[in-house]
Parts: C-alpha cells; structure tokens; sequence
C-alpha cells in the first residue's frame, strides 16, 4: 500500500526534499519530525525508498464497521503501529516498548516528539520519554527531520486537502552513544530531546516555544471560550439595555 499510495500523493503534490542522502539505505535509525499536519505521515514515508513506522492509537485498528475496516487496513497500509493510549503512563512505555521493537528489526521508526500537531504552525518543547529513551536503549542514530508547508495543504479540521507543494528537510544523523546506559536519567532525557528539536528548529525554521503543545492547545481552547463567553455577555448586554429602553419609553407613553 505504500507504493500504491505514494506514487499519486508524489505525483499530485510534487513534493520538495533536501537531505534524503542522510537516511541510511539498511539498518536501524529513528527519524524525529516536526507535526504540522496529519498528512505528514503520509509524504514522509512517500518520499523514502525504505518503510518507516510510526505510532498511532489503537483506535485506528479497532473501530468496527465497515469504514473502521478501512481506516485499520489504511493505517496498516502507511506503516502505523498501534498502541493502547489507555492511562498515558501506560502509552508512553508501550510506545517506548514498540519503537524498540522496530529498532531491534533494522528498520526505521518515526516519531514526534512534540507528541501531537502544533496548533498553530510553531515548533514545541519535545517531550523527553519516547524518543530520548528509545535512542538510547537501541543506540540508534536520531535523524532531525522537518517537514514544510504541510499545515497549509490540510489544516485541523479540512477533509479535502490543498494542492500545493510541501517540503522535507532532511538533517544529518545526531549520535548519543555518549549517553548509552543512561536511559533513565531525565536529565538526559531532557538534553537528548532538546538538542533533537534544537536541530529541527534549524532545518524547519519554525518559531520555538517551550512549553508543551498539549499545554499551548488548552490555553487556545481556553482563551476561544472565554471569548465566546464573552462576546455572549455582550450581546446579552445590548439586548437588555434595548429591552429596559423599550420598557421605559412604554411608560413615559402611558
């Protein structure tokens, strides 16, 4: 499925690599991405010769009916590897636990560490558990990876997608075998990650925050309520000031 889907995606939106040369033709390596769009599992994995794999939620695989069917074979298809979200301490370890199994294969597995989309076209804090402790549990190379424009072609919330030309910049492999042992360490941890997303803000060219996007999509959510509520206030405002009006003039009439 993925030549199947590949050759037209490639074919519709010419989309523009540069560092395909740094992943490697066999063996193990990790690409970590930016998440501009859910179409970025879609061109990454379009551009490469190799299959790549990357984590979704296991409710892809199990939704029932016919168009839950079609949705675990596509999923399938695009090289997703499901995993029970249930409870997020329990996530974390089985997707930690998945992409060591991908790894332990030779192949590639693909990950953001951002951990979901961007919410509005900024680069996040990566989060310091799965990527930084599958890379150093297996000692594979850590490829930065940068995906461009992807947000435009199809926003949170658009079905039918933009046809324009998205990009992928490609870094070079970062090697962490320094830290090999240190798994646990959240300190590590922590500076593994971010000299991960240092890298992808250099070949993205996005705008840093450091904070967790879950964290930047609650304060958007949040700040989009109080707006309503707001802009509700308002106009219940006006509409008593109009109905006490209405009701004065009665009784200066009467």
């Amino acid at each position: 499925m993925k030549f199947s889907i590949g050759g037209p995606l490639k074919l519709a939106f010419r989309p523009w690599v540069e560092g395909l040369e740094n992943v490697p033709s066999q063996g193990p390596a990790i690409l970590a991405s930016n998440h501009l769009s859910f179409s970025d599992s879609l061109f990454l994995p379009a551009v490469l010769d190799r299959k790549i794999t990357f984590i979704a939620k296991s409710e892809y695989f199990t939704t029932p009916g016919i168009k839950g069917r079609l949705t675990a074979a596509f999923f399938k298809g695009v090289g997703q590897l499901p995993v029970d979200r249930s409870g997020a301490r329990g996530a974390g370890e089985a997707a930690i636990k998945s992409g060591i199994g991908v790894i332990e294969r030779g192949e590639l597995f693909g990950i953001y560490p951002e951990g979901t989309r961007s919410p509005d076209g900024r680069l996040y804090r990566g989060k310091p558990g799965g990527l930084a402790r599958v890379a150093l549990a297996t000692g594979a190379p850590v490829i930065p990876v940068a995906m461009i424009d992807t947000e435009k072609i199809q926003p949170p919330g658009k079905v039918v997608p933009k046809l324009m030309r998205p990009g992928i910049r490609i870094g070079k492999p970062l090697d962490f075998s320094r830290y090999s042992g240190m798994e646990h360490d959240r300190f590590v941890l922590r500076a593994v990650t971010d000299e991960v997303m240092y890298e992808i803000m250099k070949l993205s060219g996005q705008e840093y925050v450091d904070i967790y996007a879950t964290a930047a999509k609650r304060q958007i959510a949040e700040a989009a309520k109080a707006e309503r509520e707001a802009a509700k206030a308002e106009a219940r405002a006006v509409k008593d000031a109009g109905d006490k009006g209405g009701t004065e003039q009665e009784r200066s009439g009467s």
